[in-house]
């Protein structure tokens, strides 16, 4: 589902501005509708993170039919960028406590902006993606505080491909535990 919301966000909303969409979460907000928080590169190398709203879509267009009532909507009018800023302004994230599973993080621009990801990992995931954009395009190192860095920066062992080597070292410590828990320990007594 999220490839097909990928490719719906990138053709309605940054195709027509000559941007590609790199990462996306779906995010809580207080006001009706779905909400993600995006990553976008434009042709400029210029990243941009924008919270894009999905409208509740009201009553248009009947169809000529008397007896449905059906309804039609343009899927643009759907997507709307609510607010918009350069990563080169990202002063500093902050996760706010590395040790609780908090899908809250903070964003510090000129002003605060308080982001809930839908979930700890989709947090991750697009802090990790920030990470890379900025290493990438903005030739510095994004300031990050309160972060597990083993979620972040994976260890030299490890390269960075995200959630599924994260899952890897914990099937890997886990095995190790059954491993030695099933070891026979001599007794000398």
């Amino acid at each position: 589902m999220s490839s097909l919301l990928r490719e719906e966000m990138q053709r309605v909303l940054f195709r027509p501005s000559k941007q590609r969409l790199v990462e996306f979460i779906e995010i809580e907000e207080p006001t009706p509708g779905r909400h993600f928080i995006c990553v976008a590169v434009a042709k400029n190398k210029v990243v941009q993170l924008s919270i894009v709203r999905c409208q509740i879509s009201q009553p248009s267009l009947k169809t000529g039919s008397k007896k449905t009532d059906t309804k039609r909507s343009s899927i643009q009018d759907c997507y709307r960028r609510a607010e918009v800023w350069s990563l080169h302004d990202l002063i500093l994230v902050d996760g706010r406590d590395p040790d609780v599973d908090d899908p809250c993080f903070l964003l510090h621009f000129d002003t605060v902006r308080t982001v809930t990801a839908v979930s700890c990992s989709a947090k991750y995931a697009f802090v990790r993606a920030l990470v890379a954009l900025s290493d990438q395009h903005c030739q510095m190192s994004l300031n990050l505080r309160n972060f597990d860095w083993s979620y972040i920066k994976p260890t030299s062992f490890y390269s960075n491909r995200g959630d599924c080597v994260v899952l890897t070292q914990i099937c890997f410590y886990a095995f190790n535990l059954v491993c030695l828990s099933m070891c026979p320990v001599p007794l000398d007594a």
